[in-house]
């Protein structure tokens, strides 16, 4: 929950002295507190870890060039790390959060807080948990305003709603990805997504009850606000018999793309206009997974349910009509329409001299493991690495060690890159 909001000029008059004051924007305080709680889902009640106690948890809010702090209370049973996607941190890496890379885990019964600074970002972005596989409970909003007297570039929406796709799964994810990782095998894929932590009235009896709705007036517009929090897959998302005007995708605006269903990556965010002109009912808001390889996933559809205000539910709520699971030319289709919004009050600048070139392998390999005794392709281990280099836990940090001069195992006179 946010606890205080400081304007410039207060925050200026109460860091001064210690050459804090930021004059971009305003500055927020928040505090996340983890602790581990009961949900049921899908008629099974099992223990997650959440940021004060909700799914998604709490929806940060701020404005363009405004600066948060989050002081994040761990209070589960493991270390736990932050990271604020999609935000560039500028000149601020230690806040970043990505486990062992940026910084060492929040330890249990410890605390540590975040400053986030938003510099150019405006839109819809999103933060998470950035240790094994906790992002797939500990996650929210970001909402980036315009900056105080500056708008959107479209018309003012009558109203908003955030959307977040998650995935949900009966085990202990942190079990499921270590046993995996153990047998070199593919991870147990999630047993329901999830839209605002609801899996929906499209997956069993008992989430009827508990489908998350969104309640809109007929004639207005809204800006829809869409996360894509699920763990591994991509995802088809449409709303029944109403359009969608893509505007802006991770916190950067786009030229509009009107459209009868989208695409969104994991981690990815979009801001869609979306008008309630159809007739006053409920329509089902629904999203499955896009998967064009050749491996498991969740061909499970989850669900909520847009409802005119006033209206009745009928005794069939219309279904968006979304592209087959393994529909790769309906993806592509839409995400080749993508283009800079490269306006005067958005420039977009794109470097037309090359002068180097990178280049960069993300792989999964296979690891052989004696006597085909593991669980992936051919009795071997299922190992994924970047330029053929794989990654092991190091004892500290690797910004800390590149910063204190020494290797990732502690050691000192560490030669720095570019030295």
């Amino acid at each position: 929950m946010e606890f205080k909001k400081m304007s410039w000029v207060l925050a200026c008059v109460g860091f001064m002295f210690l050459g804090l004051c930021k004059a971009n924007g305003n500055t927020h305080y928040y505090d996340f507190v983890l602790t581990e709680l009961n949900f049921t889902r899908l008629c099974e009640t099992k223990t997650i870890l959440t940021v004060n106690g909700t799914l998604p948890g709490p929806t940060i809010t701020v404005r363009k060039g405004d600066t948060a702090f989050v002081n994040v209370y761990n209070q589960g049973s493991y270390g736990v790390t932050l990271h604020w996607h999609g935000v560039k941190q500028p000149r601020n890496p230690w806040s970043d959060g990505p486990e062992n890379v940026t910084q060492c885990p929040i330890q249990a019964g410890s605390n540590f807080t975040y400053e986030v600074i938003f510099s150019t970002e405006e839109g819809t972005l999103w933060w998470h948990a950035h240790s094994d596989w906790t992002r797939a409970t500990v996650y929210g909003a970001i909402i980036i305003l315009p900056a105080l007297n500056t708008t959107y570039p479209f018309t003012t929406p009558d109203g908003e709603e955030t959307l977040v796709l998650g995935s949900w799964y009966k085990g202990d994810v942190n079990e499921i990805i270590e046993i995996a990782l153990a047998t070199g095998g593919d991870p147990n894929v999630s047993d329901a997504f999830t839209i605002n932590g609801e899996p929906g009235d499209l997956v069993n009896k008992c989430s009827n009850a508990t489908t998350y709705r969104w309640v809109v007036d007929y004639g207005k517009t809204y800006l829809l606000r869409l996360i894509n929090a699920v763990l591994n897959e991509e995802m088809f998302f449409a709303i029944a018999n109403h359009n969608l005007t893509v505007v802006a995708q991770d916190g950067a605006y786009i030229k509009p793309i009107t459209t009868s269903y989208l695409m969104i990556t994991p981690g990815q965010t979009m801001d869609i206009l979306v008008v309630a002109n159809q007739s006053p009912s409920s329509y089902h808001v629904a999203s499955h997974a896009f998967v064009d390889g050749d491996v498991a996933f969740n061909n499970g559809t989850t669900s909520a349910i847009l409802q005119y205000n006033g209206s009745t539910t009928p005794s069939t709520i219309p279904t968006p009509i979304l592209p087959d699971f393994a529909d790769g030319t309906a993806a592509s289709n839409f995400t080749t329409q993508v283009r800079a919004l490269a306006s005067k009050d958005y420039p977009i600048s794109v470097p037309l001299h090359i002068t180097h070139t990178l280049f960069i392998s993300v792989s999964v390999n296979e690891r052989i493991c004696p006597n085909s005794s593991c669980d992936g392709p051919d009795g071997n281990a299922l190992a994924a690495s970047l330029n053929n280099i794989s990654f092991v836990t190091p004892s500290i940090d690797i910004l800390q060690a590149y910063y204190g001069g020494r290797d990732v195992r502690g050691n000192d006179n560490y030669k720095k890159w570019g030295d």
